[in-house]
């Protein structure tokens, strides 16, 4: 449920919300049958009948780092049409909205489509010029935005079919507010942009490959065992209560991530014989790395300078780390 203004779903895509809790979000959620060729969708429930008004947003959003969108020229004379398609199903019918945006959301082409029959698997191709203005990022910051409506407010809104300046158009005039019928569900599966004018079919990659790409973004080492100690690495203590151990990424991140972990009492710090160290009173990131960063940890007692140390989970099936360098 959307607790917050903003959060992830599945698969990188965030929710943007202006009110809490009138919308959850779930993997397969009603659990209808995928369109052919696909095993999972992400679903969008309303909680209850919320009149939108102008200042509101309901929104699903996919941020694409520049890195992966920088071929398409946009903010040049030589920006490339570009195709969007995707597979949509709701309980609701009529014209649905969404929008292209920049990483700042002083661009934007609002999409409006079809979905004719209710509960139904529809596929949706939208074709738009490239954007010949404003900024567009091609580092690895947020290169280009793709946002699909559950319920915008007018001040939120734009016409569909034209680039816009106008700052924060999060959706399309005269779309469907799925938020506004209590009950009502917003399915979507498949989607994909490329260049050109016409829609590919989808393009599958195997599994191993979207792991590594997940990877660049976020990492989390979980404990999975209640052994007595499961080591995640390997330091050495450079004062009497401080110690230093690196961390092997399994891929180079998108930039240097924000540490989050399950609880201090869920990790410890031990010799390699077992002895010394315990529950640590901190753990910080040190030195900054996208691929090997190092972990500050500090422990009241039981360390010793030059002293090398191992550092893991505390005997718990769930504990867990993680390494997070989300758009």
């Amino acid at each position: 449920t959307a607790s917050t203004t903003s959060g992830y779903t599945v698969d990188r895509w965030q929710y943007s919300v202006s009110e809490y809790s009138k919308v959850s979000f779930q993997q397969n959620a009603g659990s209808v049958t995928p369109p052919v060729g696909f095993m999972n969708y992400l679903g969008a429930t309303s909680a209850s009948a919320f009149s939108v008004t102008s200042g509101d947003y309901f929104t699903i959003n996919h941020k694409i780092e520049g890195f992966n969108t920088a071929d398409l020229g946009f903010g040049t004379a030589n920006a490339k049409t570009v195709t969007l398609s995707f597979f949509a199903r709701s309980s609701l019918t009529g014209t649905f909205g969404a929008v292209i945006n920049n990483s700042d959301n002083t661009r934007a082409y609002p999409i409006n489509y079809t979905i004719s029959s209710a509960n139904t698997w529809e596929y949706k191709t939208v074709t738009f010029t490239g954007d010949t203005g404003g900024t567009w990022q091609t580092g690895n910051l947020t290169g280009i935005q793709i946002r699909f409506g559950l319920g915008v407010g007018s001040t939120y809104s734009g016409t569909a079919g034209a680039w816009t300046g106008t700052v924060n158009i999060l959706g399309a005039t005269g779309g469907v507010s799925v938020v506004g019928t209590s009950g009502a569900t917003f399915y979507i599966t498949g989607v994909q942009m490329e260049a050109g004018s016409t829609a590919s079919s989808f393009a599958y990659e195997d599994y191993a490959t979207t792991l590594r790409k997940c990877y660049r973004f976020y990492w989390r080492f979980n404990s999975e065992s209640a052994a007595d100690f499961v080591n995640i690495g390997v330091g050495v203590v450079s004062s009497d209560n401080t110690a230093f151990v690196s961390i092997n990424l399994p891929e180079q991140m998108r930039s240097f991530p924000a540490l989050s972990y399950s609880a201090l009492s869920d990790l410890r710090t031990t010799t390699v014989f077992g002895g010394g160290g315990g529950v640590p009173t901190a753990v910080q990131l040190g030195y900054a790395h996208t691929h090997k960063p190092t972990l500050y940890i500090v422990n009241p007692s039981g360390q010793t300078h030059g002293q090398a140390r191992l550092f893991g989970f505390n005997n718990t099936y769930t504990g867990w780390i993680g390494w997070d360098a989300e758009l």
